[in-house]
């Protein structure tokens, strides 16, 4: 237990002992599973956009390349 908790309760029974305890854990875990809801929903958007770059990338390769016109007079 805290050293705050202590001088809240000097001399704490087992049960609060064991309640500080179980809301420690009950805590902790609650925070684990929100980091990997929001890791999981960063990778999901990650991967997404990463597909769509992609697929921007081979339509582009496929067009025309209109400024390179413009740029090997220049040379």
């Amino acid at each position: 237990m805290p050293e705050e908790l202590r001088r809240i309760f000097p001399a704490p029974p087992a049960e609060i002992e064991a309640t500080f305890a179980s809301y420690q854990a009950t805590k902790q875990f609650y925070q684990e599973v929100q980091s990997r809801t929001e890791l999981k929903l960063y990778c999901d958007w990650y991967y997404t956009t990463a597909a769509l770059n992609r697929q921007e990338l081979q339509q582009m390769k496929g067009e025309l390349n209109v400024l390179g016109w413009f740029r090997r007079g220049r040379r």
